[in-house]
């Protein structure tokens, strides 16, 4: 079930029905397939235009492949993924490399997803030049308006990439994703491996992007803290699954989900008062294996309010209070609320 409350079709510029992605598990001297990985299985949810969608989750949740499938890095297994409404799954050809410009990644590591051999010109100037219909002239431009965009001093241009560092590296990153003026960026960790000081300029420099370009971002994280300073709304997800969706105040505010409340127990907060005395929710155990995930509710092997009918039935995927999508049980019952949406 879809947000009842997302506003109409022209607003969206991503929808994600039933994505999955699955690996294939195979063993023998045939590699005779045994089994799949079910790294997404069964997302949905949409982008607006010109807003934040946090993903967040533990690793191995599948929130990298949902951007990477997204984007066709990785092919799905089924559902659709729908751009302004149509099936970016279905298309080729022409029509395929130019929906590409318009979505662009950042990647999670700067040091392995530049070339260290390449000028930094050369960095940000090779999807002008893959893409054509750009002279030299103009290639040089747009290179020193994007360096300008990111913040790099225009004399980097000549140098080569592993003479920066972290931080200047992933601004590097920014620019080409920024050179084909993309609709829709996902960013994939893409300050995970940074300084903390290093990951807020990032993150404000993202911030300030979206305000002057109308970008629209899929924000991929783990660190919820820095997910709720740059997102609109914020989706859980657990071994493939969705398991809470709603604005990223309320999220924080209202937890419904067992697992968004254990997430968010573990961020510290600033205030050594109220740290001794709130309460922190540890899971116990790892998360399953997605190649063999619980029957039931998949978090019903961690979660300490699983009754009989969690190992048995998967929830819905449903409304609990408006606009606040969650796949539990009981979460009106576990979160208190007594007067529905």
């Amino acid at each position: 079930m879809m947000d009842a409350d997302m506003p109409a079709s022209s607003d969206v510029l991503v929808e994600v029905q039933g994505l999955r992605t699955y690996f294939p598990i195979r063993k023998g001297v045939l590699s005779r397939k045994v089994g799949d990985v079910r790294a997404v299985d069964g997302v949905s949810f949409q982008i607006r235009r010109g807003e934040t969608l946090g993903l967040v989750g533990e690793s191995g949740s599948g929130k990298t492949t949902v951007g990477r499938t997204l984007l066709r890095l990785q092919e799905p297994t089924g559902g659709k993924v729908l751009i302004e409404g149509l099936d970016f799954a279905g298309l080729s050809g022409a029509r395929l490399r130019s929906m590409r410009r318009r979505l662009q990644m950042i990647f999670q590591d700067p040091y392995a997803s530049l070339n260290p051999r390449m000028k930094v010109e050369d960095l940000i100037a090779e999807p002008l030049r893959v893409q054509g219909g750009s002279d030299r002239t103009q290639i040089e431009a747009r290179v020193a308006e994007l360096m300008e965009m990111v913040g790099l001093p225009g004399h980097f241009r000549g140098r080569f990439a592993h003479e920066f560092s972290g931080g200047q590296r992933q601004r590097i990153g920014i620019a080409r994703a920024l050179a084909l003026s993309p609709d829709l960026i996902v960013c994939d960790e893409a300050i995970a491996s940074l300084d903390v000081s290093i990951q807020a300029q990032i993150v404000n420099l993202l911030g300030d992007l979206q305000k002057r370009l109308g970008l629209t971002y899929l924000f991929i994280a783990h660190d919820l803290s820095m997910v709720r300073h740059i997102s609109d709304r914020i989706a859980v997800m657990y071994l493939g699954k969705i398991m809470e969706l709603a604005d990223g105040d309320e999220i924080y505010q209202r937890p419904l989900h067992p697992y968004t409340q254990a997430l968010i127990s573990a961020v510290p907060v600033p205030d050594p008062e109220i740290e001794q005395t709130r309460q922190r929710i540890v899971l116990e155990g790892d998360i399953p294996s997605p190649s063999t995930p619980p029957p039931g509710c998949v978090f019903s092997t961690r979660c300490r309010h699983a009754r009989q009918h969690c190992f048995s039935e998967a929830p819905a995927y449903r409304e609990a209070a408006s606009g606040h999508l969650v796949a539990c049980h009981f979460a009106e019952e576990i979160s208190g609320i007594t007067n529905g949406k």
